[in-house]
């Protein structure tokens, strides 16, 4: 049994709804589960004693990639998360219309590389209403689960 955290931002509620859709399949095949609110969480060793972190973002923005606001204080103090040789997992709901389609699943996958994270099971890139991509949510879950 692994011990795994979601930590994610969400502003329509979008990356909130794939969160828990998350939790509740990494919950069935018996891992213990923690989900937070980015806005809620301390960047201090936020991945200490986690078998995986898993990140969930949207991205706003067209003439440059923001992350969603509750998400920025964390990302800004990602130094602080203690992600070498943590593993972690990126997901993230956007609009494809917009030139950073999912721009911030990128940044934050950049940033846990470059400090030191394992980062598995691929980048997850919902484009609109998550409800029709059930079946991608569980497949990309299936497969970070396998890398735990």
């Amino acid at each position: 049994m692994a011990n795994i955290y979601i930590v994610y931002g969400s502003t329509t509620g979008n990356t909130e709804w794939v969160a828990g859709q998350l939790e509740a399949q990494m919950k069935a095949a018996g891992h213990s589960v923690s989900k937070a609110k980015a806005g809620d969480v301390s960047a201090d060793g936020l991945c200490a004693g986690k078998d995986l972190v898993v990140f969930g973002c949207s991205t706003w923005g067209e003439d440059e990639i923001e992350l969603q606001e509750d998400f920025v204080p964390l990302f800004e103090a990602f130094d602080k998360i203690g992600a070498k040789g943590a593993k972690a997992a990126v997901f993230g709901c956007g609009d494809e219309d917009y030139k950073f389609f999912c721009g911030a699943v990128d940044a934050i996958t950049d940033k846990l590389g470059e400090l030191g994270a394992t980062v598995v099971g691929g980048k997850l890139k919902i484009n609109g209403d998550p409800d029709g991509a059930k079946d991608a949510i569980k497949t990309w879950g299936d497969g970070v689960l396998a890398a735990v």
